[in-house]
């Protein structure tokens, strides 16, 4: 009887999930490591792609990841991805990690621990920084892409590379990049080569050639003396993030200091570069920069009340000037007289003359002319010139009386 209880409880933890033991894994220190979990690890079996299983690793013993790695679920692949560069500090170790997998149809658990040690290996001072626009982080685990990058540098751009590896590889997202406009774009991958061969001449003069576009965030329109050479591959590089950093001092070093190369032995390594910038350092109160209101009000009213002043001094001028101008008038109006013309006709229709003259020209008078009146009403002159009393304007139509009706209404 207890021999069949123990067999029943033996077939349900079975049932429920697995433990096993994953052979072995090695990494290299300084060297970029993935690995790719699918349903095989857990011996379970499926035809068709499905998005079913889920994995959860952790650190064994903890509920977390080791700081150096990294991991991701690519629904493009249907498989989950471990990566990561372990440090100079973790060789000669082993990790151990936990990987608990579910069936998301029928909730069934299973778990293997993966083993894996890290290596000895010198870390490489000479690395080239890339950015690929045209991939994604998860397209970089695929060993024949790894290749083709490796090819391009080895067999064109720094053929003394003969070591080189992959040292560091990011979504450009977590590295501060922004998500392109549409989903259907790529990410962008951040890539860092190594190798402890120095850089060739044409790498160096790649550096000179991209140089001036570092003060842009991101120029993909950029193209290069090499850009065929990527882009024959299927890689498309932003240039603008296409940098060498090594310990035979960067070629930006060498630039700014005229080519001094007394300096070069105290370079910083890559490797303790990266520790460095894994540790954040605060500023004192004191160094923090005090904001001056002061010339900020300044600038933001004096100037505007300078123009103001400018533009009311010279609508002052203008209305002052035009004022003077006025009162001028007003003192001395007999300067300002106004000349009155009389238009003369002869009294012979068929020889018209016309001549104009002024009222208060004194000339007028001493012709021995006679001014009488013209018009019924005074309001015209006739003169000398006007010997049969031609009026300067038609006479009035005669008055015709009516009568007047019962009404006193004009008939």
């Amino acid at each position: 009887m207890h021999i069949l209880l123990l067999i029943t409880v033996g077939l349900i933890v079975l049932s429920s999930g697995m433990i096993a033991v994953e052979s072995r894994l090695q990494a290299n220190a300084g060297e970029l490591f993935t690995y790719k979990i699918e349903p095989q690890l857990f011996n379970w079996t499926h035809q068709e792609i499905s998005e079913k299983f889920r994995y959860r690793p952790s650190l064994q013993g903890f509920p977390d990841m080791p700081s150096f790695m990294r991991y991701k679920y690519s629904h493009e692949y249907h498989a989950g991805f471990l990566y990561g560069t372990p440090p100079a500090s973790m060789a000669g170790k082993q990790l151990n990690l936990d990987i608990v997998a579910m069936n998301r149809q029928n909730y069934e658990t299973r778990h293997i621990v993966l083993s894996i040690f890290v290596a000895h290996k010198y870390p490489t001072p000479n690395v080239v920084q890339m950015k690929i626009d045209n991939l994604n982080w998860v397209h970089f685990m695929d060993n024949g892409r790894l290749m083709d990058l490796r090819n391009i540098f080895r067999n064109d751009l720094w053929p003394e590379s003969t070591d080189l590896s992959v040292v560091f590889m990011e979504s450009a997202v977590n590295m501060g990049g922004r998500l392109p406009l549409r989903p259907q774009q790529r990410e962008g991958v951040i890539v860092h080569v190594g190798s402890l061969a120095q850089f060739s001449s044409r790498l160096k003069e790649l550096q000179e050639e991209v140089r001036p576009l570092y003060k842009l965030p991101s120029c993909t329109y950029k193209r290069t003396s090499v850009q065929k050479i990527f882009e024959n591959v299927g890689f498309k590089l932003d240039w603008c993030a296409f940098k060498m950093v090594g310990v035979e001092s960067p070629t930006e070093i060498l630039y700014h200091n005229h080519g001094s190369g007394n300096g070069q032995q105290n370079e910083p390594t890559y490797i303790e570069q990266l520790r460095n910038n894994e540790r954040w350092l605060g500023i004192a109160r004191e160094d923090v920069p005090v904001r001056n209101y002061i010339d900020e009000f300044a600038f933001a009213f004096a100037i505007p009340g300078m123009i103001f002043a400018v533009l009311v001094g010279m609508l002052s001028a203008v209305l002052c000037f035009q004022h003077e101008k006025f009162s001028l008038h007003l003192a001395y109006p007999s300067t300002l007289s106004t000349v009155q013309m009389v238009q003369c006709f002869d009294a012979k229709p068929t020889q018209p003359v016309t001549t104009l003259k002024s009222l208060k020209d004194p000339n007028f008078l001493l012709d021995n002319a006679s001014v009488r009146s013209l018009s019924p009403l005074n309001s015209f002159y006739q003169t000398d010139c006007a010997a049969a009393g031609a009026y300067a304007r038609p006479k009035p139509p005669p008055y015709k009386g009516g009568t007047l009706g019962r009404n006193g209404v004009d008939i």
